[in-house]
């Protein structure tokens, strides 16, 4: 049984930075992407960043040039890094990975819990 267990959320004001770290436990491989989600109360969940095996990261436009994830693949490790942060990325953040399971593409996600990032004015 794989887990994702997200850290590092919290309170910060807006312009303040926090880091998100998610580490997997359990029976652990490795991850074809790993990222990071995010669900607002009466909105719904939306990528915020991802990040593959490769190196290719995607990230939303409402936090290009703010936000930066990496990964550790020897530790199916995921972080985010968030700066410059705004009341309007208050959310619970989940860390997602997914893993490729056969030639033809079929997947497996696995979820972390979710950590709560809120940002004040």
């Amino acid at each position: 049984q794989v887990q994702l267990v997200e850290s590092g959320g919290g309170s910060v004001q807006a312009g303040g930075s926090l880091r998100l770290s998610c580490a997997a436990s359990g029976r652990t491989f490795r991850f074809d992407t790993m990222g990071w989600y995010r669900q607002a109360p009466g909105k719904q969940r939306e990528l915020v960043a991802g990040l593959d095996s490769d190196g290719r990261s995607d990230y939303a436009d409402s936090v290009k040039g703010r936000f930066t994830i990496s990964r550790d693949n020897t530790k199916s490790t995921v972080y985010l890094q968030m700066n410059s942060l705004k009341p309007d990325d208050t959310a619970v953040y989940y860390c997602h990975g997914r893993r490729v399971v056969n030639v033809e593409g079929a997947s497996v996600s696995y979820w972390g819990q979710g950590t709560q990032v809120t940002v004040s004015s």
